[in-house]
């Protein structure tokens, strides 16, 4: 089984395709906007990385997601909440995390299938 990877750096590839599985690494938004621009710009990224690796966020098997400050869950959720397809809902976790850098409020790590 063949293994394809996307954006491809010296540290990681922003998408590995192993099979019929998409593996999206952590997606971030602009350094110190809001929490809703950040979840905004995490998500158009999604979109775009999973259909360049022939999938799309309705086969989403699950999202990871951390968050700096667990006070801004319900403004992440109400951009995820309006993006996420219903009926095709993934397992989904969330938590705090002390991200990369300050500036960081989200992040969101995905896994789909093809």
């Amino acid at each position: 089984m063949s293994i394809e990877r996307f954006h491809t750096g010296p540290r990681m590839s922003q998408a590995v395709v192993h099979g019929d599985t998409v593996y999206l690494a952590g997606q971030v938004g602009e350094p110190g906007a809001s929490v809703t621009a950040q979840t905004t710009k995490c998500l158009e990224q999604v979109d775009a990385l999973l259909a360049e690796c022939g999938s799309k966020k309705e086969n989403i098997l699950q999202a990871v997601i951390w968050l700096a400050d667990m006070s801004d869950f319900a403004e992440m959720n109400a951009v995820w909440d309006a993006w996420v397809p219903q009926g095709h809902t993934p397992a989904r976790a969330c938590g705090e995390a002390k991200l990369a850098t300050p500036d960081y409020k989200v992040e969101f790590i995905i896994t789909a299938a093809k």
